[in-house]
């Protein structure tokens, strides 16, 4: 491979890394075809772009994205890599963990995740785990609707004559004084 090619293919991933706000580093090597083709069906139903890369590559690729992440990434590029980019941050991780109902791979190295890093298979849960971006603004207007819910209910009910009535007396004693 030329240097030219190497600098194309580096630009290529930096380009993802800066589109792309959450990617997964994985180890799916010794995946036979059927496997591979399976997790790449996968992925493109779920709009999960798959890329197999060298380490040397996905490194500079980092290093040209820039970012308090890169450290931590960089010491994890060793073996087969590929990395999963998504623009829903568990996405990739409810993938893997579905994958691996028949698989043992692909095994999480890292992840790039609402600009956290997560080191480590063992990290597959706490990923899994989080809410986006939409079920966390949905949970907020829950929990804003509901006092509000309840004092019109509260209202339109049967205290809301007892209050009616209540707000009518303070009214008429305070024009009465």
């Amino acid at each position: 491979m030329t240097r030219e090619e190497k600098q194309q293919i580096i630009g290529s991933i930096a380009e993802q890394l800066r589109e792309f706000p959450h990617y997964y580093i994985v180890d799916a090597s010794t995946l036979n075809a059927e496997k591979t083709a399976k997790l790449r069906k996968m992925c493109f139903e779920k709009e999960i772009k798959l890329m197999v890369v060298k380490n040397t590559l996905l490194g500079k690729a980092l290093e040209q994205v820039g970012g308090d992440h890169v450290e931590q990434l960089s010491g994890i590029l060793t073996g087969p890599t590929a990395v999963m980019f998504s623009t829903v941050n568990k996405a990739p991780a409810v993938l893997i963990e579905e994958f691996r109902k028949g698989s043992d791979k692909p095994v999480l190295k890292a992840a790039y995740v609402e600009e956290s890093v997560y080191v480590g298979d063992d990290q597959l849960k706490t990923l899994t785990a989080i809410k986006s971006k939409e079920e966390l603004i949905g949970d907020v207007i829950s929990l804003l609707q509901s006092p509000a819910k309840n004092v019109i209910s509260a209202l339109q009910g049967s205290a809301g004559g007892k209050v009616a009535g209540l707000v009518k007396a303070l009214e008429e004693r305070g024009g009465a004084a």
